[in-house]
Protein backbone atom coordinates (compact mmCIF):
# COMPACT_ATOMS: atom_id res chain seq x y z
CA UNK A 1 0.00 0.00 0.00
CA UNK A 2 2.96 2.13 1.20
CA UNK A 3 4.49 2.01 -2.31
CA UNK A 4 1.59 2.54 -4.25
CA UNK A 5 0.93 5.79 -2.81
CA UNK A 6 4.50 6.97 -3.09
CA UNK A 7 4.51 6.06 -7.03
CA UNK A 8 0.74 7.71 -7.32
CA UNK A 9 2.72 10.55 -5.19
CA UNK A 10 5.51 10.85 -7.77
CA UNK A 11 3.36 11.83 -10.64
CA UNK A 12 1.68 14.86 -8.29
CA UNK A 13 4.66 16.23 -7.44
CA UNK A 14 6.04 16.26 -10.58
CA UNK A 15 3.43 18.26 -11.85
CA UNK A 16 2.86 20.08 -8.92
CA UNK A 17 6.79 21.17 -9.27
CA UNK A 18 6.03 21.70 -13.35
CA UNK A 19 3.28 24.20 -12.81
CA UNK A 20 4.39 25.71 -9.81
CA UNK A 21 7.18 28.88 -10.00
CA UNK A 22 8.62 30.30 -13.07
CA UNK A 23 11.66 27.50 -13.31
CA UNK A 24 11.90 26.34 -17.19
CA UNK A 25 13.78 23.11 -15.61
CA UNK A 26 11.26 20.37 -16.55
CA UNK A 27 12.07 17.15 -14.07
CA UNK A 28 10.70 14.26 -15.74
CA UNK A 29 9.02 11.68 -14.04
CA UNK A 30 10.58 7.90 -13.58
CA UNK A 31 7.63 5.16 -12.90
CA UNK A 32 9.11 2.31 -10.46
CA UNK A 33 6.84 -0.71 -10.16
CA UNK A 34 8.82 -3.12 -8.27
CA UNK A 35 8.85 -5.96 -5.52
CA UNK A 36 9.90 -3.96 -2.61
CA UNK A 37 8.80 -3.59 0.55
CA UNK A 38 8.89 1.22 0.55
CA UNK A 39 7.22 2.98 2.73
CA UNK A 40 6.97 4.65 5.86
CA UNK A 41 5.33 2.43 8.74
CA UNK A 42 2.39 4.20 11.06
CA UNK A 43 4.43 2.98 13.94
CA UNK A 44 7.46 5.06 12.45
CA UNK A 45 5.49 8.68 11.50
CA UNK A 46 2.11 8.37 12.95
CA UNK A 47 0.39 11.04 11.54
CA UNK A 48 -0.93 10.93 8.04
CA UNK A 49 -0.19 14.73 6.68
CA UNK A 50 3.66 14.38 8.09
CA UNK A 51 3.58 10.45 6.00
CA UNK A 52 2.42 12.52 3.09
CA UNK A 53 4.93 15.37 3.44
CA UNK A 54 8.13 12.97 3.37
CA UNK A 55 6.34 10.49 0.37
CA UNK A 56 6.03 14.39 -1.61
CA UNK A 57 9.67 15.11 -0.37
CA UNK A 58 10.92 12.31 -1.80
CA UNK A 59 8.75 11.59 -5.35
CA UNK A 60 10.38 15.30 -5.97
CA UNK A 61 13.79 15.06 -4.86
CA UNK A 62 16.11 15.79 -8.30
CA UNK A 63 19.12 14.84 -6.39
CA UNK A 64 21.15 12.66 -3.68
CA UNK A 65 21.77 15.91 -1.19
CA UNK A 66 17.78 16.15 -1.51
CA UNK A 67 17.31 12.53 -0.76
CA UNK A 68 19.68 12.42 1.90
CA UNK A 69 17.89 15.76 3.57
CA UNK A 70 14.95 13.95 3.75
CA UNK A 71 16.51 10.93 5.90
CA UNK A 72 18.28 13.06 7.87
CA UNK A 73 15.14 15.33 8.81
CA UNK A 74 13.37 12.06 9.53
CA UNK A 75 16.07 10.42 11.92
CA UNK A 76 16.09 14.20 13.49
CA UNK A 77 12.54 14.11 13.78
CA UNK A 78 12.01 10.33 14.50
CA UNK A 79 14.80 8.46 15.49
CA UNK A 80 16.24 5.76 13.20
CA UNK A 81 14.06 4.32 10.12
CA UNK A 82 13.15 0.93 9.78
CA UNK A 83 14.07 -1.19 6.94
CA UNK A 84 10.79 0.44 4.60
CA UNK A 85 11.75 3.88 4.91
CA UNK A 86 15.72 2.77 3.94
CA UNK A 87 14.35 1.02 0.87
CA UNK A 88 12.23 3.80 0.04
CA UNK A 89 14.97 6.36 0.53
CA UNK A 90 17.11 4.20 -1.84
CA UNK A 91 14.10 3.98 -4.34
CA UNK A 92 14.05 7.67 -4.77
CA UNK A 93 18.39 7.54 -5.20
CA UNK A 94 17.57 4.75 -8.04
CA UNK A 95 14.50 7.29 -9.58
CA UNK A 96 17.40 10.13 -9.71
CA UNK A 97 19.86 7.66 -11.25
CA UNK A 98 17.20 5.83 -14.01
CA UNK A 99 16.21 9.27 -14.79
CA UNK A 100 19.78 10.14 -15.52
CA UNK A 101 20.06 7.44 -18.13
CA UNK A 102 17.03 8.27 -19.45
CA UNK A 103 14.82 5.67 -18.72
CA UNK A 104 10.98 6.70 -17.86
CA UNK A 105 9.69 3.20 -16.51
CA UNK A 106 11.44 0.49 -14.70
CA UNK A 107 8.56 -2.21 -14.25
CA UNK A 108 8.72 -5.85 -13.07
CA UNK A 109 6.45 -7.53 -15.55
CA UNK A 110 6.31 -11.02 -14.74
CA UNK A 111 9.60 -13.00 -15.17
CA UNK A 112 11.17 -9.71 -16.27
CA UNK A 113 11.97 -6.04 -15.70
CA UNK A 114 10.89 -3.52 -18.94
CA UNK A 115 12.96 -0.59 -19.03
CA UNK A 116 11.70 2.36 -21.23
CA UNK A 117 12.15 4.45 -23.97
CA UNK A 118 15.48 2.99 -24.44
CA UNK A 119 17.41 3.30 -28.21
CA UNK A 120 20.37 1.68 -28.20
CA UNK A 121 22.90 1.41 -30.66
CA UNK A 122 23.92 -1.89 -31.96
CA UNK A 123 26.98 -2.19 -29.87
CA UNK A 124 25.46 -1.91 -26.42
CA UNK A 125 22.78 -3.65 -27.41
CA UNK A 126 24.85 -6.67 -27.86
CA UNK A 127 26.93 -5.89 -25.18
CA UNK A 128 23.35 -6.26 -22.93
CA UNK A 129 22.48 -9.25 -24.53
CA UNK A 130 26.21 -10.55 -23.82
CA UNK A 131 25.90 -9.66 -19.93
CA UNK A 132 22.05 -10.42 -19.08
CA UNK A 133 21.25 -13.60 -21.45
CA UNK A 134 17.61 -13.40 -22.13
CA UNK A 135 17.13 -10.01 -22.76
CA UNK A 136 14.76 -8.91 -25.27
CA UNK A 137 15.47 -5.72 -27.17
CA UNK A 138 12.40 -4.56 -29.24
CA UNK A 139 13.53 -1.19 -31.06
CA UNK A 140 9.90 -0.23 -32.33
CA UNK A 141 8.60 0.13 -28.72
CA UNK A 142 11.98 1.43 -27.34
CA UNK A 143 11.57 -1.09 -24.64
CA UNK A 144 13.80 -3.66 -23.31
CA UNK A 145 13.22 -6.57 -20.90
CA UNK A 146 15.33 -8.20 -18.87
CA UNK A 147 15.01 -11.25 -16.82
CA UNK A 148 14.73 -10.39 -13.77
CA UNK A 149 17.67 -11.92 -11.28
CA UNK A 150 17.41 -15.06 -8.87
CA UNK A 151 19.32 -15.86 -5.98
CA UNK A 152 20.41 -18.96 -7.29
CA UNK A 153 20.48 -20.72 -10.82
CA UNK A 154 18.88 -23.11 -9.59
CA UNK A 155 15.93 -23.43 -7.14
CA UNK A 156 16.52 -19.24 -6.33
CA UNK A 157 14.05 -17.13 -5.56
CA UNK A 158 13.66 -13.39 -7.30
CA UNK A 159 16.06 -10.98 -6.17
CA UNK A 160 14.03 -8.22 -4.22
CA UNK A 161 14.28 -4.53 -2.26
CA UNK A 162 17.51 -3.18 -2.15
CA UNK A 163 19.41 -5.87 -3.96
CA UNK A 164 17.31 -5.66 -6.77
CA UNK A 165 18.00 -2.00 -7.13
CA UNK A 166 21.46 -2.49 -6.67
CA UNK A 167 20.99 -4.67 -9.73
CA UNK A 168 19.18 -2.85 -11.70
CA UNK A 169 21.83 -0.13 -10.79
CA UNK A 170 24.30 -1.92 -12.59
CA UNK A 171 22.33 -2.50 -15.22
CA UNK A 172 21.77 1.07 -15.89
CA UNK A 173 25.51 1.20 -16.12
CA UNK A 174 25.74 -0.82 -18.80
CA UNK A 175 22.50 0.90 -20.77
CA UNK A 176 24.30 4.41 -20.47
CA UNK A 177 27.74 2.76 -20.82
CA UNK A 178 28.91 4.91 -17.96
CA UNK A 179 28.63 5.10 -15.10
CA UNK A 180 25.40 6.68 -14.08
CA UNK A 181 25.62 8.80 -10.57
CA UNK A 182 22.69 10.65 -9.05
CA UNK A 183 24.62 14.17 -8.06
Amino acid sequence: VGFDLYVRLVGEAVTEYRSGGGESEEVAEVKVELPIDAHVPHDYVAEERLRLEAYKRLAAATSDEEVAAVAEELTDRYGAFPEPVANLLAVARFRIRARRAGVAEVVGQGSSIRLAPLTLPESRAMRLTRLYPGTVIKPATRTILVPRPMTARVGGQPVRDTALLEWLGELLDVVALEPVTAS
